[in-house]
């Protein structure tokens, strides 16, 4: 499965998040889940919801450290059956854009 998920916090000292983002990143990172990470959310492939949603907890919690409020957006594609769609569902965009 894969989650994609935007976590800030809000309420904080400052209008700047990306210390609390890194946070939230590393907890992703350390996780060992292939992941990626762009300009509004993070991506990581997992077995199954325990395994993935702790990450996503956890990676909360880190960004809670920052702030008294969190904001988490998040989006799932379940598949059972499939893995390494991480790269694979891009992969298959490309090439059809290929074929034009």
């Amino acid at each position: 499965m894969l989650v994609s998920f935007s976590v800030s916090p809000l309420g904080g000292e400052s209008d700047g998040v990306s210390a609390a983002v890194a946070d939230a990143v590393r907890v992703v990172r350390e996780s060992g889940l292939p992941n990626e990470t762009s300009s509004m959310f993070t991506t990581v492939e997992g077995e199954n919801w325990d395994e993935v949603m702790d990450v996503v907890r956890r990676a909360v919690e880190a960004v809670q450290r920052h702030a008294p409020r969190v904001s988490l957006v998040l989006k799932a594609d379940i598949r059972p059956g499939y893995t390494g769609q991480l790269s694979a569902k891009v992969e298959r965009v490309e090439e059809h854009l290929r074929e034009m």
